[in-house]
């Protein structure tokens, strides 16, 4: 079903100079103390508590000038901000996109993920366990396939508990800043430049970033969360992927991402 909302035409967010104040963005994040991967092994969070939030572009600066004391940044050889890109898998019938729209308590998602100039990737399984709880699990691959492996498949089905056929359906790129907190067990990412695409078509979703709060469970002291209820923003659920489907104007049911698309909308507005 073919969504009836307006699309203008999309700016791709970044901190690399396509948001307003680019050059204050830039200075923003240089303040940041670094972070290495080694560093960041004790905060992996492979089964945790996720509190997404999502804000318009011009709200960002006063975000992260509020986040540089209790905040350190990821830095990969000199670099701060990893681009990103997803494959995701679902079956012929779209089982994991229904699950999730019709809020399923247990649920997976499948997708391959590649930091791009890093020469890693991953396939990944990631699963709604109750409670709001995610896990997920993961081995590395040497590349993006659009077809599975029987070593795919199996880990897949291990990880499910059941095998699925299932099939490529879409691509995502973004960037990502990973914050990482000085003190508690707390990770914080925060995507920008986010686009969709298929076989023919490619769909930005604008000046808009979506933050992510992983915690082991949810600690209400994070400078994070009171920052957002400061600036009144929200926790949105907002999944990528099924966000990028309706996008892509995919035939598939949109009644229960009807508040999130509104949200979207106005946020684009605001940017």
């Amino acid at each position: 079903m073919r969504m009836e909302w307006s699309l203008p035409k999309p700016r791709l967010a970044s901190f690399d100079g396509s948001l307003k104040m680019a050059e204050d963005l830039e200075k923003l994040i240089a303040r940041f103390d670094p972070i290495t991967l080694a560093e960041m092994d004790g905060v992996k969070l492979q089964d945790r508590m996720d509190t997404k939030y999502v804000f318009a572009g011009p709200q960002l600066p006063s975000v992260l000038e509020r986040m540089t004391r209790s905040y350190r940044l990821l830095e990969i050889d000199g670099v701060r901000g990893s681009r990103y890109r997803s494959l995701y898998y679902d079956t012929p019938d779209l089982l994991n996109y229904r699950d999730h729209h019709n809020r399923r308590t247990f649920r997976s998602k499948v997708r391959f993920r590649e930091y791009l100039g890093s020469g890693l990737a991953f396939l990944e399984v990631k699963r709604k366990t109750g409670r709001g709880r995610t896990d997920k699990a993961r081995m590395r691959v040497d590349t993006i396939p659009e077809q599975l492996s029987e070593e795919h498949r199996r880990f897949i089905a291990k990880a499910i508990g059941e095998d699925r056929p299932l099939e490529a359906v879409l691509w995502n790129h973004f960037t990502r800043y990973t914050f990482v907190h000085r003190d508690l067990t707390e990770r914080l990412t925060m995507d920008v430049g986010l686009t969709f695409s298929g076989p023919r078509e490619e769909h930005a979703l604008g000046d808009i970033v979506v933050a992510e709060l992983k915690q082991s469970r949810i600690d209400r002291r994070s400078p994070f969360a009171r920052i957002m209820r400061s600036e009144g923003i929200r926790p949105a659920g907002m999944s990528k992927y099924c966000i990028g489907m309706l996008m892509m104007a995919r035939p598939v049911k949109h009644n229960a991402f009807k508040k999130v698309l509104l949200m979207l909308q106005r946020l684009r507005e605001a940017a």
